[in-house]
């Protein structure tokens, strides 16, 4: 009878033992899951990556890059029209459309100009202080003539606003290598800023699209040049106070050509720009200065025709 006793007793006791350490372990396996860092603190909601599927830099086209800044736009699929205000050309000259553009057909220019005799409400003094200007060229150096590929012209005066120029006299049509770009801008003083992209340059000819950017960031006086995706620019810093861009009203748009190329519109004797001979497509222009990222992003999106 004893021994039997002492069996249950210690039966017992390892029963007792068994049940501590099991609540021990699970205890222990609590703690450790309640310690795990939460790999979603903040709650953020699932993303599936098939959203990132067929995407460039995130964008699935161009038309995702800040599109709340962009205030004129040119596809150049069979118009001419601005399509952000629906404006249509004053006057155009020696202009069709070929297939083959960046994305759909674009514009060619023969010895060719589009004029826009309206005064945009986006391109107002107020309304516009920092910008950027991207487009996509096929052309050539003619060794004799600028090329004036964008103009916020103001009338009766040969500079305008904004000057997107093109030193394409510099060098004869067999140079490929070098595009020299010279934009230029107004001041609040009522001079002029530039910039040259007097080392680096991309390449150009009939057969390549080429992607060339401005961008000017009111707030530091910065003006940028970018082609095919780098900047290019000698002399990006332009200064603030009165060296910082001022849009003069009334202005117009001139793509192709300044007033001078244009018949009736002459302003003086100047015959260094001509009409222009080339290619032009998806031209967008931003009220802002675009962020690096997005600049290369455009480069590539183009690239990839989208």
């Amino acid at each position: 009878m004893i021994h039997e006793s002492l069996k249950n007793y210690i039966m017992l006791l390892s029963t007792t033992y068994t049940i501590r350490r099991t609540l021990v372990i699970a205890s222990i396996a609590v703690a450790v899951i309640s310690c795990k860092k939460d790999g979603n603190p903040n709650k953020l909601p699932p993303v599936s990556t098939a959203a990132y599927e067929g995407t460039i830099d995130g964008y699935k086209s161009s038309d995702e890059v800040y599109p709340d800044n962009l205030i004129a736009y040119w596809s150049f699929d069979d118009s001419k029209n601005e399509l952000k205000s629906t404006t249509a050309p004053t006057t155009a000259a020696n202009d069709t459309y070929v297939a083959g553009g960046v994305r759909g057909k674009a514009l060619n220019l023969a010895a060719g100009y589009l004029y826009y005799a309206t005064q945009f409400q986006a391109f107002k003094t107020d309304a516009l202080k920092s910008f950027t200007i991207s487009t996509w060229v096929k052309i050539l150096n003619n060794g004799s003539k600028r090329t004036m590929l964008f103009q916020l012209a103001r009338p009766g005066i040969f500079n305008g606003n904004i000057n997107f120029a093109l030193n394409t006299q510099s060098f004869p049509a067999t140079n490929t290598t070098t595009l020299r770009i010279q934009p230029t801008f107004t001041t609040v003083g009522g001079g002029t800023q530039d910039n040259l992209n007097n080392n680096l340059s991309p390449t150009i000819g009939m057969n390549k699209w080429t992607h060339l950017l401005l961008t000017y960031e009111t707030s530091t006086g910065v003006f940028n040049i970018w082609a095919d995706g780098i900047k290019v620019g000698g002399f990006p810093n332009r200064g603030v106070g009165n060296n910082l861009f001022k849009s003069y009203e009334p202005s117009e748009i001139i793509i192709g050509s300044n007033y001078n190329g244009i018949p009736g519109k002459s302003v003086n004797a100047d015959v260094s720009f001509a009409p222009m001979t080339g290619q032009i497509d998806e031209m967008r222009i931003y009220n802002r200065a675009l962020p690096d990222a997005q600049i290369k992003s455009l480069f590539n999106l183009g690239k990839a025709n989208k």
